[in-house]
């Protein structure tokens, strides 16, 4: 069965740290490409980051560059947000995809299939 659990968010204060984690069961990473997402209510789901595992191309969203960095470890079949300087409107559920197309030439939710089930992000002020 194939399967995605995110982990590791939390409440943490304005300038902390959190890595998310997102475990990939019944399929092997080397083959998809992975995007984190986050969604507040009453908005759209919103791309963050995106890792291709054919070439290793990044992707970030524009108010998260030099602050999150994606990576994988292959032995673990898990994908890793690491979220540095966190800020009051990072606040979300965090969720982790894959890629339709295999590649990272979209972040848009709807080119994603296989979803976690997300996990709440709270930066406080």
């Amino acid at each position: 069965q194939v399967q995605l659990v995110e982990s590791g968010g939390k409440l943490v204060q304005a300038g902390g740290s959190l890595r998310l984690s997102c475990a990939a069961s019944g399929f092997t990473l080397d083959l998809y490409a992975f995007g984190w997402f986050r969604q507040v209510p009453g908005k759209k789901r919103e791309g963050v980051s995106c890792l291709s595992n054919r070439d290793g191309r990044t992707v970030y969203k524009d108010s998260v560059k030099g602050r999150f960095t994606i990576s994988r470890d292959k032995a673990k079949n898990t994908v890793y947000l690491q979220m540095n300087n966190l800020r009051p409107e990072d606040t979300a559920i965090y969720y982790c995809a894959t890629s339709l197309y295999g590649d990272c030439r979209s972040t848009e939710a709807n080119d994603f299939g296989t979803w976690g089930p997300g996990t709440q992000v709270t930066v406080s002020s």
